[in-house]
């Protein structure tokens, strides 16, 4: 019997697929950048995180922003449902990220994060509401996208929704902390052990980042983030394009021959994260480095 060479490979290095990272991507902020079903049967993702519940908290009704898509002002996003379970169907994790780059949310107290927790589920996860904004549809969980207000109760937040995984399907909670240590906004909340997946974003923070053929600031940043972070997998995170952010890019080469190889030998690797699909469909980037990631 002849083995194939890839699987070969394999074999010979104790290597199992299944360590592999995978690719996740942000959807929702630009209408030009295809459907969340079209986002999902690319192939290229294991996570898709819509972007964003922008406003909650502190009294404020909640409200989504899903740029160009749909307006959920006219209940105008439940037909999104169909699509989010397309994708999960595929295997891909779903997640509603709240926060956001210009957001208005705040936590006013350990009771108003209570209240979140219980609006998000009720709304998005496995509860129930007359008024769900995305259908009927059961996300994976929430993704904390917080750069901004104060650092106050996201811990209480995240207890709050971890503890409805013991009503059924889990709730994962993921979080896009910035690459400067220990994140101003959630560091306190990663601290509480309870997220699945925290996707750092290494770009627009020149000190952590990637900056032409120098890889040194971004690897000691991720050691710093693996081996403090109790989480189950750390991403991470890069613009698509160099369009994308305002610094931070690294070039398809130098992510796959230097980026790449300095960071997957950590036990909590768990891929890449790219800002957002718009730009990724610009360049192709998640194409190119799938195989590699």
């Amino acid at each position: 019997m002849l083995i194939p060479i890839a699987t070969l490979a394999f074999l010979l290095l104790g290597i199992s697929t299944s360590d592999a990272g995978g690719i996740a991507i942000y959807w929702g902020q630009n209408g030009n950048e295809g459907t969340l079903a079209e986002t999902c049967a690319t192939g290229n993702y294991e996570y898709v995180n819509l972007a964003f519940l922008t406003t909650f908290g502190n009294g404020q009704t909640p409200m989504m922003n899903l740029a160009g898509h749909c307006d959920p002002y006219s209940n105008g996003c439940t037909g999104l449902s169909s699509d989010i379970e397309s994708c999960q169907a595929k295997g891909i994790k779903v997640m509603l990220s709240i926060g956001g780059a210009s957001g208005s949310y705040s936590l006013a107290s350990p009771e108003d994060a209570r209240q979140v927790a219980t609006y998000l589920w009720n709304n998005f996860l496995g509860g129930k509401s007359s008024s769900r904004p995305l259908g009927p549809a059961v996300l994976d969980g929430i993704d904390f996208d917080i750069e901004g207000g104060s650092g106050l109760y996201w811990d209480d937040l995240a207890r709050y929704l971890a503890g409805y995984s013991n009503k059924g399907k889990k709730v994962h909670l993921t979080a896009a902390p910035q690459c400067p240590f220990p994140d101003a906004w959630v560091g306190n909340a990663l601290k509480t052990g309870l997220f699945d997946y925290v996707w750092v974003q290494f770009y627009n923070n020149p000190p952590c980042q990637y900056a032409s053929g120098e890889a040194t600031n971004l690897e000691d940043a991720w050691k710093q983030w693996t081996s403090a972070i109790p989480a189950t997998k750390i991403f991470l995170g890069l613009p698509a394009s160099p369009q994308a952010a305002g610094s931070g890019y690294i070039p398809v080469p130098d992510l796959t021959s230097t980026v790449l190889p300095a960071i997957k030998d950590s036990d909590k690797y768990g891929g890449v994260m790219l800002w957002s699909k718009y730009y990724d469909d610009q360049s192709g980037y998640s194409s190119s480095i799938k195989n590699d990631v």
